[in-house]
């Protein structure tokens, strides 16, 4: 028992210099993309389309609003 105790206390420290090796290695193969802006992406086609039928939805659930706070 005592041996396989050994075993595990000796690899702990590997385990968390493992884990901090790759939180490093994450964190600088991400570090060079974090000062640049992104582009933005390209409007979808039929985009326009949309958004004038979710106004016109707006719209009208504005009025129903209207309308059902007025009934009361």
């Amino acid at each position: 028992m005592q041996g396989q105790r050994l075993g595990l206390e000796l690899m702990r420290p590997k385990a968390a210099a493992a884990a901090v090796a790759l939180l490093i290695a994450l964190t600088a193969g991400c570090a060079h993309d974090a000062g640049t802006p992104r582009k933005a992406a390209a409007t979808p086609s039929g985009y326009a389309e949309m958004r004038q039928k979710l106004s016109a939805a707006e719209s009208a659930l504005a009025r129903a609003d209207k309308d059902a706070a007025q009934d009361h």
